[in-house]
């Protein structure tokens, strides 16, 4: 397992440490089951808006509560270690939780970056109350076109064009 991976605790001090040193810390977080060029486009952007990019991952349980049955298709630690080698990532924690709200309370992002799927609106008010809570500016990413897990799922499985 890569060296960026960490658990709650160990994302708490680093962040903090990383704050201390005057780092803009970025925060954002998924499901990165299938790695597609949407998520490597999104990530990137990410990182654009700061020092450091902390990436939270859903847990397996998290995932099939959000996603449905026979999902994730990798396991929560391969996902993390594919995301670890994304130049882009610095950091990433792997959270069992549906919603990020602990993530966001223990990173302490300066920045919480969204997709373009997602609107001010449509972010969850728990997550959103934490990042008012610890002043983090929200910024929706536009949206890659085209690139979807889902829709490759269905490709795969011959049900899509």
């Amino acid at each position: 397992m890569s060296e960026k991976v960490l658990d709650m605790e160990e994302l708490a001090q680093r962040t903090e440490a990383l704050r201390r040193a005057g780092k803009i810390v970025v925060a954002t977080n998924g499901c990165f089951d299938l790695l597609h060029l949407g998520h490597v486009r999104y990530l990137q952007a990410a990182r654009a808006r700061g020092d450091v990019l902390v990436v939270g991952i859903n847990g397996d349980e998290s995932v099939r509560q959000l996603k449905g049955a026979g999902r994730p298709l990798n396991n929560e630690r391969e996902r993390a270690e594919i995301l670890a080698a994304l130049e882009c990532v610095n950091l990433i924690t792997i959270f069992p939780e549906v919603r990020a709200t602990r993530f966001i309370e223990t990173a302490k992002p300066a920045v919480y970056v969204k997709g373009g799927d997602y609107t001010s609106d449509t972010l969850n008010a728990e997550e959103r109350a934490a990042l008012e809570k610890i002043g983090a500016k929200i910024d929706i990413v536009p949206f890659v076109k085209g690139y979807s897990t889902s829709r490759l799922i269905e490709q795969l499985c011959g049900r899509g064009k």
